[in-house]
Protein backbone atom coordinates (compact mmCIF):
# COMPACT_ATOMS: atom_id res chain seq x y z
CA UNK A 1 0.00 0.00 0.00
CA UNK A 2 2.87 2.79 -1.19
CA UNK A 3 6.43 1.20 -1.49
CA UNK A 4 5.63 1.10 -5.35
CA UNK A 5 3.13 3.82 -6.18
CA UNK A 6 1.31 4.80 -9.92
CA UNK A 7 1.08 8.28 -8.81
CA UNK A 8 3.72 10.27 -10.84
CA UNK A 9 4.27 13.08 -8.61
CA UNK A 10 5.51 11.03 -4.92
CA UNK A 11 7.94 8.85 -4.21
CA UNK A 12 5.10 6.69 -2.18
CA UNK A 13 1.96 6.09 -0.89
CA UNK A 14 0.88 6.02 2.86
CA UNK A 15 -2.81 5.51 3.95
CA UNK A 16 -2.72 5.12 7.30
CA UNK A 17 -7.05 4.72 7.29
CA UNK A 18 -9.61 3.86 4.44
CA UNK A 19 -12.63 5.54 3.58
CA UNK A 20 -13.98 8.89 2.91
CA UNK A 21 -17.02 10.57 2.13
CA UNK A 22 -17.49 12.12 -1.03
CA UNK A 23 -17.61 16.21 -1.57
CA UNK A 24 -17.18 17.27 -4.29
CA UNK A 25 -17.45 16.93 -8.48
CA UNK A 26 -14.02 15.49 -8.35
CA UNK A 27 -15.53 12.76 -6.59
CA UNK A 28 -18.21 11.74 -8.59
CA UNK A 29 -16.36 8.49 -10.53
CA UNK A 30 -13.39 7.52 -7.14
CA UNK A 31 -11.35 5.32 -7.49
CA UNK A 32 -10.84 4.86 -3.89
CA UNK A 33 -14.41 3.86 -3.55
CA UNK A 34 -14.38 1.72 -6.40
CA UNK A 35 -11.45 -0.36 -5.28
CA UNK A 36 -12.08 -0.32 -1.32
CA UNK A 37 -15.68 -0.36 -0.96
CA UNK A 38 -17.22 -2.08 -4.32
CA UNK A 39 -14.26 -4.65 -5.31
CA UNK A 40 -12.85 -5.62 -2.27
CA UNK A 41 -15.33 -4.63 0.60
CA UNK A 42 -12.93 -2.87 2.75
CA UNK A 43 -14.74 -0.49 4.36
CA UNK A 44 -18.12 1.41 3.55
CA UNK A 45 -18.13 5.20 2.14
CA UNK A 46 -20.38 7.64 3.24
CA UNK A 47 -20.87 9.75 6.10
CA UNK A 48 -21.65 8.50 9.27
CA UNK A 49 -19.84 5.37 8.16
CA UNK A 50 -17.32 4.32 10.19
CA UNK A 51 -13.15 4.52 8.38
CA UNK A 52 -11.20 1.13 8.74
CA UNK A 53 -7.51 2.17 10.37
CA UNK A 54 -4.81 0.55 8.72
CA UNK A 55 -2.88 -2.56 9.75
CA UNK A 56 0.26 -1.81 11.87
CA UNK A 57 2.53 -3.03 9.62
CA UNK A 58 1.50 -0.59 6.95
CA UNK A 59 2.05 2.02 9.95
CA UNK A 60 5.60 1.13 10.15
CA UNK A 61 6.10 1.63 6.45
CA UNK A 62 7.13 5.49 6.82
CA UNK A 63 9.41 4.00 8.95
CA UNK A 64 11.80 1.84 6.85
CA UNK A 65 11.29 4.48 3.83
CA UNK A 66 12.86 7.15 6.40
CA UNK A 67 15.79 4.55 7.28
CA UNK A 68 16.59 4.18 3.31
CA UNK A 69 16.17 7.90 2.41
CA UNK A 70 18.50 8.47 5.47
CA UNK A 71 20.98 6.22 4.38
CA UNK A 72 20.89 7.98 0.83
CA UNK A 73 20.86 11.34 2.37
CA UNK A 74 17.84 11.59 -0.09
CA UNK A 75 14.18 13.90 0.86
CA UNK A 76 11.54 11.90 -0.56
CA UNK A 77 7.54 12.70 -0.49
CA UNK A 78 4.91 10.57 0.52
CA UNK A 79 0.90 10.80 -0.67
CA UNK A 80 -1.40 10.99 1.99
CA UNK A 81 -3.98 9.98 2.08
CA UNK A 82 -4.77 8.17 -1.56
CA UNK A 83 -7.79 6.26 -0.19
CA UNK A 84 -9.12 8.60 2.29
CA UNK A 85 -8.87 12.64 3.77
CA UNK A 86 -6.59 13.50 6.37
CA UNK A 87 -8.82 16.13 7.43
CA UNK A 88 -12.36 13.92 7.50
CA UNK A 89 -14.66 14.40 9.68
CA UNK A 90 -15.35 10.95 10.59
CA UNK A 91 -11.91 10.14 11.45
CA UNK A 92 -11.18 9.72 15.01
CA UNK A 93 -8.56 12.46 16.10
CA UNK A 94 -6.32 10.17 17.81
CA UNK A 95 -5.38 8.63 14.46
CA UNK A 96 -4.39 11.89 13.00
CA UNK A 97 -2.62 12.53 16.43
CA UNK A 98 -0.82 8.90 15.55
CA UNK A 99 -0.11 9.61 12.05
CA UNK A 100 1.41 13.01 12.98
CA UNK A 101 3.91 11.61 15.24
CA UNK A 102 4.96 8.73 12.71
CA UNK A 103 5.46 11.79 10.55
CA UNK A 104 7.81 13.69 12.74
CA UNK A 105 9.62 10.22 13.26
CA UNK A 106 10.58 10.38 9.87
CA UNK A 107 12.63 13.84 8.58
CA UNK A 108 13.53 12.58 5.14
CA UNK A 109 10.06 12.61 4.32
CA UNK A 110 7.73 15.45 3.43
CA UNK A 111 4.04 14.30 3.51
CA UNK A 112 1.92 15.42 0.78
CA UNK A 113 -1.72 15.75 2.75
CA UNK A 114 -4.20 16.19 0.01
CA UNK A 115 -7.36 16.93 1.09
CA UNK A 116 -11.25 18.06 -0.40
CA UNK A 117 -11.69 19.38 3.08
CA UNK A 118 -8.83 22.48 3.59
CA UNK A 119 -11.55 24.62 5.32
CA UNK A 120 -11.19 21.71 8.00
CA UNK A 121 -6.80 21.73 8.53
CA UNK A 122 -6.52 24.57 10.80
CA UNK A 123 -9.80 23.90 13.54
CA UNK A 124 -8.89 20.18 13.47
CA UNK A 125 -5.10 20.24 13.99
CA UNK A 126 -6.03 23.34 16.65
CA UNK A 127 -8.08 20.89 18.95
CA UNK A 128 -5.76 17.99 18.67
CA UNK A 129 -2.15 19.45 19.06
CA UNK A 130 -2.46 22.90 20.24
CA UNK A 131 0.57 25.32 19.69
CA UNK A 132 2.65 23.23 17.62
CA UNK A 133 0.15 21.62 15.09
CA UNK A 134 1.45 20.81 12.17
CA UNK A 135 4.42 18.49 11.12
CA UNK A 136 7.22 20.35 10.38
CA UNK A 137 7.94 18.10 7.26
CA UNK A 138 4.27 18.42 6.22
CA UNK A 139 2.84 19.84 2.36
CA UNK A 140 -0.78 21.14 3.10
CA UNK A 141 -2.52 20.47 -0.48
CA UNK A 142 -6.24 21.02 -1.94
CA UNK A 143 -8.17 19.58 -4.81
CA UNK A 144 -9.69 22.52 -6.56
CA UNK A 145 -10.91 21.40 -10.46
CA UNK A 146 -12.98 24.30 -11.35
CA UNK A 147 -13.44 28.15 -10.91
CA UNK A 148 -16.14 27.84 -7.96
CA UNK A 149 -13.48 25.46 -6.02
CA UNK A 150 -10.74 27.50 -6.88
CA UNK A 151 -12.77 30.81 -5.17
CA UNK A 152 -14.15 28.70 -2.36
CA UNK A 153 -11.04 26.96 -0.98
CA UNK A 154 -7.83 28.81 -2.21
CA UNK A 155 -7.70 31.34 0.41
CA UNK A 156 -8.47 28.41 3.23
CA UNK A 157 -5.50 26.85 1.69
CA UNK A 158 -3.34 29.52 2.11
CA UNK A 159 -4.42 30.58 5.53
CA UNK A 160 -3.88 27.50 6.75
CA UNK A 161 -0.38 27.33 5.19
CA UNK A 162 0.53 30.48 7.24
CA UNK A 163 -1.48 29.48 10.22
CA UNK A 164 -0.08 25.87 11.00
CA UNK A 165 3.43 26.91 9.04
CA UNK A 166 3.56 24.34 6.42
CA UNK A 167 6.73 23.90 4.34
CA UNK A 168 4.86 23.75 0.98
CA UNK A 169 0.87 24.38 -0.24
CA UNK A 170 -0.03 23.03 -3.46
CA UNK A 171 -3.17 22.71 -5.43
CA UNK A 172 -4.38 19.31 -7.22
CA UNK A 173 -6.07 20.29 -10.13
CA UNK A 174 -7.50 16.91 -11.27
CA UNK A 175 -9.64 16.26 -12.58
CA UNK A 176 -9.90 19.51 -14.41
CA UNK A 177 -13.31 20.35 -15.12
CA UNK A 178 -13.51 23.65 -16.13
CA UNK A 179 -11.28 26.68 -16.86
CA UNK A 180 -9.61 28.21 -13.88
CA UNK A 181 -7.59 31.77 -13.26
CA UNK A 182 -5.96 31.92 -10.58
CA UNK A 183 -5.47 35.74 -10.50
CA UNK A 184 -3.31 37.03 -7.50
CA UNK A 185 -2.88 33.46 -5.87
CA UNK A 186 -0.30 31.72 -5.26
CA UNK A 187 0.25 28.37 -4.05
CA UNK A 188 3.83 26.57 -4.34
CA UNK A 189 3.00 23.92 -6.58
CA UNK A 190 0.25 23.09 -9.35
CA UNK A 191 -0.46 19.70 -10.30
CA UNK A 192 -2.62 19.37 -13.46
CA UNK A 193 -4.56 16.46 -14.88
CA UNK A 194 -7.15 14.74 -16.86
CA UNK A 195 -9.65 11.72 -15.57
CA UNK A 196 -8.86 8.56 -15.99
CA UNK A 197 -11.55 5.09 -15.51
CA UNK A 198 -14.62 3.99 -17.35
CA UNK A 199 -16.82 6.90 -16.72
CA UNK A 200 -13.85 9.60 -17.58
CA UNK A 201 -15.01 12.71 -18.03
CA UNK A 202 -13.03 14.72 -20.89
CA UNK A 203 -10.35 18.20 -20.48
CA UNK A 204 -10.53 20.74 -22.96
CA UNK A 205 -6.89 21.35 -23.80
CA UNK A 206 -7.44 25.29 -23.40
CA UNK A 207 -8.35 24.94 -19.85
CA UNK A 208 -4.55 23.09 -19.20
CA UNK A 209 -2.55 25.35 -21.57
CA UNK A 210 -4.04 28.40 -19.49
CA UNK A 211 -2.75 26.71 -16.53
CA UNK A 212 0.55 26.25 -18.01
CA UNK A 213 1.03 29.99 -18.54
CA UNK A 214 -0.52 30.91 -15.53
CA UNK A 215 2.10 29.34 -13.78
CA UNK A 216 5.12 30.10 -16.25
CA UNK A 217 4.18 33.75 -15.37
CA UNK A 218 4.04 33.13 -11.73
CA UNK A 219 7.18 31.20 -11.69
CA UNK A 220 5.29 28.42 -10.22
CA UNK A 221 6.47 24.91 -10.67
CA UNK A 222 3.78 22.61 -12.26
CA UNK A 223 3.46 19.09 -12.51
CA UNK A 224 0.94 17.87 -16.04
CA UNK A 225 -0.26 14.44 -14.64
CA UNK A 226 -2.00 13.10 -17.70
CA UNK A 227 -4.67 13.76 -20.34
CA UNK A 228 -6.76 11.01 -18.67
CA UNK A 229 -8.73 8.42 -20.97
CA UNK A 230 -9.37 11.24 -23.94
CA UNK A 231 -6.96 12.90 -25.89
CA UNK A 232 -7.16 16.62 -27.92
CA UNK A 233 -8.22 15.19 -31.87
CA UNK A 234 -8.02 17.43 -35.27
CA UNK A 235 -11.51 16.94 -36.73
CA UNK A 236 -13.70 19.41 -38.70
CA UNK A 237 -16.94 19.66 -37.02
CA UNK A 238 -19.73 18.16 -39.56
CA UNK A 239 -21.98 20.97 -39.76
CA UNK A 240 -22.73 24.31 -38.00
CA UNK A 241 -23.78 24.01 -34.30
CA UNK A 242 -25.31 27.37 -34.24
CA UNK A 243 -24.64 29.91 -31.72
CA UNK A 244 -27.10 29.10 -29.37
CA UNK A 245 -25.81 25.80 -27.86
CA UNK A 246 -25.90 24.90 -24.31
CA UNK A 247 -24.19 22.02 -23.75
CA UNK A 248 -20.94 20.97 -22.48
CA UNK A 249 -20.45 18.53 -24.57
CA UNK A 250 -22.04 17.06 -27.45
CA UNK A 251 -21.60 13.60 -29.01
CA UNK A 252 -19.97 13.26 -32.31
CA UNK A 253 -18.89 10.13 -34.62
CA UNK A 254 -15.36 10.24 -36.04
CA UNK A 255 -14.92 8.74 -39.48
CA UNK A 256 -13.17 6.29 -38.21
CA UNK A 257 -15.52 4.72 -35.75
CA UNK A 258 -14.43 6.42 -32.86
CA UNK A 259 -16.48 8.16 -30.20
CA UNK A 260 -15.48 11.70 -29.98
CA UNK A 261 -16.84 14.21 -27.81
CA UNK A 262 -16.69 18.23 -28.67
CA UNK A 263 -16.45 20.36 -25.35
CA UNK A 264 -18.01 23.77 -25.53
CA UNK A 265 -16.39 25.88 -23.35
CA UNK A 266 -17.97 29.10 -21.66
CA UNK A 267 -14.58 30.85 -20.22
CA UNK A 268 -16.04 34.49 -20.13
CA UNK A 269 -19.59 33.95 -19.76
CA UNK A 270 -20.37 33.95 -23.57
CA UNK A 271 -21.40 31.12 -25.70
CA UNK A 272 -18.92 30.01 -27.83
CA UNK A 273 -19.81 27.90 -30.99
CA UNK A 274 -17.43 25.67 -32.90
CA UNK A 275 -15.09 28.33 -33.25
CA UNK A 276 -13.45 27.89 -29.79
CA UNK A 277 -14.90 23.87 -29.19
CA UNK A 278 -12.05 21.29 -29.35
CA UNK A 279 -12.78 17.98 -30.17
CA UNK A 280 -11.46 14.62 -27.94
CA UNK A 281 -11.28 11.35 -28.97
CA UNK A 282 -10.73 8.50 -25.85
CA UNK A 283 -7.77 5.92 -26.39
CA UNK A 284 -7.07 5.36 -23.22
CA UNK A 285 -4.28 6.93 -20.02
CA UNK A 286 -1.48 4.80 -21.79
CA UNK A 287 -1.85 6.05 -25.26
CA UNK A 288 -3.30 9.79 -24.22
CA UNK A 289 0.07 10.07 -22.17
CA UNK A 290 1.20 12.90 -20.71
CA UNK A 291 2.49 15.59 -23.45
CA UNK A 292 1.33 19.02 -23.27
CA UNK A 293 1.81 20.79 -26.74
CA UNK A 294 4.85 18.64 -27.39
CA UNK A 295 6.35 18.54 -24.01
CA UNK A 296 6.23 17.06 -20.35
CA UNK A 297 5.69 18.88 -17.92
CA UNK A 298 7.41 17.65 -14.57
CA UNK A 299 8.51 20.06 -12.18
CA UNK A 300 8.40 20.12 -8.58
CA UNK A 301 9.02 22.56 -5.86
CA UNK A 302 12.54 23.07 -4.89
CA UNK A 303 14.01 20.20 -2.84
CA UNK A 304 14.51 21.07 1.55
CA UNK A 305 16.76 19.74 3.46
CA UNK A 306 15.47 17.13 6.28
CA UNK A 307 13.95 18.81 9.16
CA UNK A 308 15.18 18.53 12.43
CA UNK A 309 13.48 14.71 14.10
Amino acid sequence: MGEKTGIEWTDHTWNPWLGCTEVSPACDFCYARTMMQDRYKRVTWGAGEDRKRTSPANWREPLRWQAKAAARGSIETVFTLSLGDIWDNEVDPIWRRDAFAVMEATPNLIYLLLSKRIGNAERMCDVMRGERCLPPNAALGSTMINQPEWDRDFLKLKWAKERLGARVSFVSIEPMQGPINMRDDRPDWVIVGGESGPNARPMHPDWARSIRDQCAAAGIPLFFKQWGEWEPHRVQPGGDLGGDVRADRVRCVHPSGRDCVQILVDTHGARQTEKGSRYMRRVGKKAAGAMLDGREWRQFPAPRQPTDG
